[in-house]
Order: structure tokens, then C-alpha cells, then sequence
């Protein structure tokens, strides 16, 4: 076991090996996890704090620091940072490896085992494997939401209290629902974009104007299209995504010629070097019993003209995934047969249990974002009503970012505590 420290952390490493499919045993992938501990407190017996990152397909933080909810976890619990399987150092899916499959059903057959059922699995066989099997807290960011709520409804034995934060999934899993209530949020928050800066409304429609009448290519030789100009909007649902935009846009041109500036910024936003699996799994995260998802944000997006792109002001799109991309997007190209499949698969597991989380009595406490560009509060704030002792904080005061605030996660902690749950704090 590799251990260290990181300044004010002292660090270890655990990798356990995992069925691919648990439930038929035989080929098997890593999972891999760090331990973060207060290093003056290394040697006590402290309560164990799982993150369950966002995504899909998202890899545990790597701190640099001590500081935000990591520092202030510390104060408390050991904190392990789960890289969830097929993400970091627990077997990553790369398009060389999805490019090794003889069909495409065989490379969905494989994608498909990568869902929140079998990472809760993953937890638990952690958690009894490496922690003894000493019970823990889960805190789950986006996605990780999801997760808790599969880990409510699969093994809430494991669990002494759960922490969300912008992640109540609907219980009711249904990816046409989803885009039908974020699209106009996606619209609403580009209007706020334009207010901020309305000097943008006009350079961004020149770039698009750009884009639709040349061939522009990415310094990775692929075609710089509108429609993939306009998947950037994904980061207007974070804090600082109106400024990020702002800044792009302002270096956009050199003369007449959209910039190498410009065009190196698009490829890191919208390459999917660092994580294809968010988009290759992002329709299929809420395919759960019988019904294809369909490619439905593709679907939805057919019934908003105003997202079109040849609309002015030019709308941009969020988390929604298109099947061009998987033509188009180099690093994508592996997986297009694979997910194909997927959006037509006509039965999924089950994620949710609603009886078992009806009844739940893990203290839950979920910070639900009023404006959240992607998970529609009114879909979170339904599944709070379902789902037994759970408290839900509803704010506005912060984006689908509010993790990265100190004061998010110690709210959440002193809500559990208020009805005697969680841990009081070292």
C-alpha cells in the first residue's frame, strides 16, 4: 500500500479487483480509491466520509490543498476519494479499448456495466474489503446524487448518513422529462449571459457565422462546427461559467481569422480527452427498467427552433449529448457504435428501489440548487418528498458548483446532526 502526504494530508492508496459484472462473475476491472486523513490524527479511529464524484464518469478530486469541503471534512472524518469505475486509476474506458470490441453490442455490453448499480457495488466491496467493514457517510455531488440514492436502495446498511449535493434524481428515471425541463433553463441562462454582456450577442453570432461558412479546424485536425460552438453552454451552469464564456469569446478573433487562442480553449472544453465517458453514459444514466432512452435530449432539442444554429442571438446548448458528437469529436468516434446501441437497449436495470427508499432512515440531507442548470429542482424536490428522512436545503444562492463553497457542505453536516444523526465534529 503507497502512502504519503500531501501538505496538511496525509494520503493512502487502495486498489481492489471487481467483477466487470457482478451479477456474472468473471472478467474482472480495478478500482481504486485514496484515503485522506488529518495527518496528526493518521493513527485514530475516525468515521469514514465516501465522495461519490459527479459525471457520469468522473474521477475522484485530486487535492492540492487542504482547503474547501476536503479541509473541513478532515476536521472529522477520514475521506475517501473513490475513483469510480472506468475513470482514473480504476480501469479507464479509452477509445482504444472500445475500439478493440468485434461489435458494437459487445462495446455497449461492456459500457453498460459501468452504471450506478454495479459503483455502489464497488463501494460496498471497498468498504468490507479495505474499511473492515465499518459503516460510512456519503457525500455525492451531481451524479454522485444519483448514487446515493442507488446505494439507499441497494445496501443503506453500509450507511450512517448521505450528503448531496445538486444530485436528488428524479426516482422516476426518464431522460425525455430531464431535457424537457432543462432546455428552457439552458435558454434562460444564455438570456442571462446576453444581459451581462450584450456586446457578446454580436461577436458570438459572428463566430457562428464564421463556422457555418468555412471549414475551421481544432489544432486536433477535427472540423470546428456551430452545433459544437454551442455545447460549450454547458459550463452557464456553473458560478463562474458566464465569465469563462466572456473571456473566450473576447480573444475570439485575430483580424479576420477566429484566433489559435480561440481555438486551442474550444478543443480543451469540448474534446472529452479527459472524461468520453460522461458522454458516452450521459443518456444512459437514467435508463432503468423497460424503455429506450432514445437519444432524447436529440429528440427535445427538434421541438426548440430557437436553439437552431443558424437562430440569432445564438442559444447554446448544456449537459446534452447528440449522436454527431460521436462522429464528429475525435476522441469520441471509438465509442459511436457502442452508444447507438444504447440509446435503442430496450431494458435497463432497475436503479432505483422506491419502497426501500420510502421507507429509508439514513439521514439524508440534500442541498438542492432553485436554478440549477442540470438537475431541474422540481424533479429534486419531488424525489425529497419520497424519500424517507430526508432534509432538503433549498437555495439560491448557489450554481450546480456550490460544492467548491465551505459553507454547502457544513450546512448540510449540521442539518443531519439537528436530528441526531452524522457525527459531531472533532
Amino acid at each position: 500500500m503507497i502512502s504519503y502526504t500531501i501538505p496538511g494530508m496525509f494520503v493512502r492508496e487502495h486498489e481492489v479487483e471487481v467483477p466487470l459484472d457482478w451479477a456474472d462473475p468473471g472478467a474482472t476491472i480495478t478500482v481504486f480509491a485514496r484515503e485522506l486523513v488529518d495527518p496528526v490524527r493518521r493513527d485514530e479511529d475516525l468515521p469514514l466520509l465516501l465522495y461519490l464524484q459527479g459525471g457520469p464518469g468522473g474521477k475522484g478530486p485530486r487535492p492540492t490543498e487542504r482547503s474547501g469541503w476536503i479541509g473541513e471534512a478532515l476536521k472529522t472524518y477520514r475521506v475517501i476519494l473513490l475513483d469510480q469505475r472506468g475513470t482514473g486509476r480504476s480501469t479507464p474506458i479509452t477509445g482504444r479499448r472500445m475500439a478493440s470490441f468485434a461489435t458494437a453490442e459487445e462495446g455497449a455490453d461492456y459500457l453498460a456495466s459501468f452504471r450506478a448499480d454495479s459503483i455502489v457495488r464497488d463501494a460496498e466491496h471497498l468498504r468490507t474489503r479495505v474499511f473492515g467493514g465499518a459503516k460510512w457517510s456519503t457525500l455525492g455531488q451531481s451524479y454522485g446524487g444519483f448514487l446515493t440514492l442507488t446505494y439507499l436502495s441497494q445496501a443503506p446498511e453500509g450507511l450512517t448518513a448521505c450528503y448531496v449535493t445538486g444530485g436528488l434524481a428524479s426516482i422516476d428515471p426518464s431522460a425525455a422529462e430531464v431535457y424537457r425541463r432543462t432546455y428552457p433553463r439552458v435558454a434562460a441562462k444564455t438570456r442571462e449571459f446576453y444581459r451581462r454582456y450584450p456586446h457578446d450577442v454580436e461577436r458570438v453570432g459572428a463566430i457562428a457565422d464564421r463556422l457555418a461558412a468555412d471549414d475551421v479546424r481544432l489544432p486536433d485536425g477535427d472540423r470546428l462546427t456551430v452545433r459544437r460552438f454551442q455545447t460549450l453552454g454547458i459550463d452557464f451552469g456553473m458560478k463562474p461559467g458566464y465569465e469563462r464564456m466572456h473571456w473566450l469569446v473576447d480573444e475570439a478573433f485575430d483580424g479576420d481569422e477566429l484566433s489559435d487562442t480561440f481555438l486551442g480553449q474550444v478543443l480543451d472544453r469540448s474534446s472529452y480527452a479527459g472524461g468520453p465517458l460522461f458522454a458516452a453514459l450521459q443518456e444512459s444514466i437514467y435508463g432503468s427498467g423497460a424503455g429506450a432512452t432514445g437519444w432524447a435530449a436529440e429528440a427535445e432539442r427538434a421541438l426548440h427552433p430557437e436553439f437552431a444554429e443558424d437562430a440569432r442571438p445564438l442559444l447554446f446548448t448544456g449537459e446534452m449529448m447528440y449522436p454527431w458528437m460521436f462522429s464528429e469529436i475525435r476522441i469520441l468516434r471509438p465509442f459511436q457504435g457502442a452508444v447507438e446501441v444504447l440509446a435503442s437497449r430496450p431494458q435497463w436495470s432497475s436503479l432505483y428501489d422506491l419502497d426501500r427508499l420510502a421507507a429509508n432512515d439514513v439521514p439524508v440531507a440534500a442541498a438542492v440548487y432553485y436554478d440549477d442548470m442540470f438537475v431541474d429542482s422540481g424533479l429534486q424536490l419531488d424525489t425529497a418528498a419520497r424519500v424517507g428522512n430526508l432534509q432538503a436545503w433549498v437555495t439560491n444562492e448557489y450554481e450546480h458548483d456550490g460544492l467548491s463553497a465551505e459553507r454547502v457542505f457544513n450546512r448540510l453536516t449540521e442539518l443531519v446532526r439537528s436530528v441526531g444523526g452524522g457525527v459531531r465534529a472533532g
